[in-house]
């Protein structure tokens, strides 16, 4: 087997960057989903990661997304915030938004940014954290391509659709980062099992008859397991009203796959609500949440939600990413 290379995130950073520059995208865009994908390394969250580069790159030559695309702003009201990324990255959308959006959760106490016609943002959680460091309670969904089906139903209907919740812990990070899906686990793990021909538990998806499944292949034909049942397609549900149809992006049921060349840009959205905590409760709410991680991390063997990443954060900092190699050839290939 061959070993890992280890990789600095300036390095991840570099690589990522000029493997989409060489793909076609703009260096504007291309900035900000490198350090995404730095990031998410970081994070621990190799399936989002540099594995995704050759996805980007691929995608930006056939055309499902538009590497050169310039996302359009609007403010219809003070505390809310629209882009259209215009068939782009998410990334370079979220950041034309976020500049608007800072300011104005602070002038307003809550606002909202709303996405449309974008693509894949990546890990959500990264994005949450960033509205969070700078002191917001912040919320954010995404939806996806259909890939769950309902309760009871064999079609799938909307996607593995994550959400997250970040509440900044007073010094330019975050306290607690929820970042999950609608589903057992994020498709990307299960395509990730069927590129390493790995087989998966039968509890993570289920074959087009309803039926669960261990064949990754046989998966991605049928639909994801939603997480506790009618739970997850509920959550899914809300997550799809919130990114889609507050949007205007387009339901996950008509939106293309956000892997291989089939169809054109997916066209989904995101949806980020921001609150300054100051404004609803002042100190309190440092205070109470504080006490309430406290509670937690007082019992042998818990982890708050965001626990894990922050450890792996402070890993790949000082010591680096192990990256598999086959990544880094197909990531050659572009350059």
């Amino acid at each position: 087997m061959t070993e890992a290379t280890i990789m600095t995130l300036d390095e991840i950073e570099d690589l990522a960057f000029r493997a989409l520059v060489a793909a076609g995208t703009s260096e504007s865009n291309a900035r900000p989903l490198a350090e995404a994908t730095a990031s998410t390394e970081a994070d621990g969250v190799a399936s989002h990661g540099l594995a995704y580069i050759p996805i980007y790159c691929e995608h930006v030559q056939c055309g499902k997304v538009d590497g050169k695309a310039m996302p359009v702003l609007t403010r219809p009201t003070p505390a809310v915030i629209t882009v259209d990324a215009a068939t782009g990255f998410a990334h370079p959308a979220i950041d034309l938004g976020f500049d608007t959006l800072f300011p104005a959760a602070r002038e307003q106490g809550v606002a909202a940014l709303a996405i449309r016609n974008s693509y894949n943002c990546g890990v959500l959680g990264h994005h949450t954290r960033r509205l969070a460091a700078e002191g917001f309670l912040a919320i954010g969904f995404t939806n996806a391509p259909a890939s769950i089906a309902p309760v009871g139903g064999r079609r799938p209907v909307v996607g593995t659709n994550p959400f997250s919740l970040a509440a900044p812990n007073g010094s330019g990070g975050a306290e607690v980062l929820i970042d999950q899906s609608a589903s057992v686990i994020a498709k990307s793990e299960i395509m990730k099992h069927a590129r390493e021909g790995l087989p998966i538990p039968p509890e993570w998806a289920l074959d087009p008859d309803g039926r669960p499944t261990s064949d990754p292949e046989i998966a991605l034909k049928g639909s994801m397991a939603p997480a506790g049942g009618y739970k997850g397609v509920s959550v899914a549900l809300m997550v799809e009203i919130m990114a889609a149809a507050m949007s205007g992006a387009t339901l996950g049921v008509d939106a293309s796959p956000f892997s291989g060349t089939k169809g054109g840009p997916p066209k989904t959205g995101q949806f980020f609500l921001v609150i300054n905590p100051q404004v609803t409760s002042g100190d309190l709410f440092a205070e109470r949440l504080s006490c309430l991680v406290g509670e937690m991390r007082d019992q042998p063997g818990v982890r708050v939600p965001g626990d894990g990443r922050a450890a792996a954060r402070r890993r790949a900092e000082r010591k680096g990413v192990a990256v598999n190699p086959s990544i880094l050839e197909k990531i050659d290939a572009w350059l």
